[in-house]
């Protein structure tokens, strides 16, 4: 009952109009549609984003979604032991064995680190994703703004993210470390190599060293290979934490509110932005049809919930698309450059829930303006 009444609120004061934010039609005569056409249109377009955000809710839930690791174990094969020869190249060959074997040594210490903490982001996401999905269940339900037991869930997901966060900075410390034993073992693969052209070796000499070429040739590779497949989860991270922080970002924002939203709307947003118009925004009251009209009738005003799902809507189709935010003041009167004032305060309000839900600021442009049109302050957001 608490999530209807909620909605009931916002669609009194918000109105979604449906099928704007594809084109740029003008509004019909008199500028737009009597109230009740406009509440019915909200609840319409309500109706089908509260499914497409029940469905949302449900994979978030059920999702175990982890930053997607590699899986390659990099552990070196063993030396065979060599017979000793007497000659200065064999007591060479030796050093180089000795050498080639703490190289082996420091590859394992960089396996055994590099598996902890794969286990361990996995570890952490995993529990930053159940907490995720427990605080979409109970937003999907109904609860209280600011409910504090979903802020204290909210708070360990961030701290299970931060172990995430903890991890890249730890692999790029062993990546750093493994760029030494990279260049270690060229170093060494060299010296093997400039064996060969010692005086004073016997036959099983060269033998042994064929042997150490190859086992440090195939541990060249291994390092690379390690050392690439790091990189990569490095990278895979990197874009699982911006994606994670951005959507954590919207969370709070809906538990501020008590609404589910969803994802967080940047990562919808891709793809170069249509821009501003260079005429300015303001000029598109009246003459273009908005996506969304805010009426600022009361104090508080629930708008974030339809506002989001009327933007994501818009981002799912035309992953392009920028959007003009105007504040509309009543025109005429004493009281008008006041009205002005407080309505380009409130639109200020509505740029900000959309840049908290993920709307990157390039993709928003603020303006204001009059109109007789409006009785009350009103805020329009326009797509372009």
């Amino acid at each position: 009952m608490l999530a209807i009444r909620r909605t009931a609120a916002a669609i009194a004061a918000v109105v979604v109009l449906g099928g704007c934010s594809m084109t740029d039609q003008g509004p019909g005569p008199g500028g737009r549609s009597d109230s009740r056409s406009q509440t019915a249109g909200a609840q319409s377009s309500g109706g089908s984003g509260s499914n497409r955000q029940e469905m949302r809710a449900t994979q978030l839930a059920a999702s175990g979604a982890i930053p997607s690791l590699g899986t390659t174990v990099f552990e070196p094969q063993q030396l065979p032991q060599f017979e000793t020869t007497g000659t200065y190249v064999g007591q060479k060959v030796q050093e180089l064995r000795g050498d080639l074997e703490d190289l082996k040594t420091q590859i394992s210490d960089h396996n055994q680190r590099l598996q902890e903490l794969r286990q361990r982001t996995r570890s952490a996401a995993r529990g930053y994703h159940g907490n995720v999905g427990q605080i979409n269940t109970r937003l999907q339900l109904g609860t209280t703004p600011g409910n504090p037991e979903l802020v204290e869930m909210w708070n360990q997901a961030r701290q299970r993210l931060g172990t995430v966060e903890q991890t890249v900075d730890d692999m790029n410390q062993l990546s750093n470390e493994v760029s030494s034993t990279t260049r270690l073992a060229s170093y060494l693969l060299e010296s093997v190599q400039a064996a060969y052209g010692l005086s004073g070796a016997v036959e099983k000499d060269h033998d042994q060293l064929a042997i150490l070429e190859d086992s440090t040739n195939r541990t060249v590779v291994l390092i690379d290979r390690l050392a690439n497949e790091l990189s990569s989860d490095i990278a895979r991270q990197n874009r699982y934490l911006q994606r994670e922080r951005a959507d954590l970002s919207t969370l709070s924002l809906a538990i501020k509110n008590g609404e589910f939203y969803g994802e967080s709307l940047s990562n919808q947003a891709y793809g170069t932005p249509t821009p501003a118009s260079s005429t300015g925004s303001s000029d598109r009251v009246g003459r273009d049809q908005p996506l969304v009209v805010i009426r600022f009738d009361q104090d508080n005003v629930d708008y974030e919930q339809p506002l989001y799902s009327a933007v994501r809507r818009v981002l799912d189709r035309r992953p392009e698309a920028g959007f003009d935010v105007v504040a509309v003041a009543p025109q005429g009167g004493q009281q008008s450059a006041l009205g002005l004032s407080r309505a380009r305060r409130q639109a200020e309000r509505v740029l900000r829930a959309l840049n908290e839900m993920g709307l990157p600021p390039s993709r928003v442009s603020l303006s204001a303006t009059t109109s007789a049109r409006a009785n009350v302050n009103e805020v329009h957001v326009y797509v372009r």
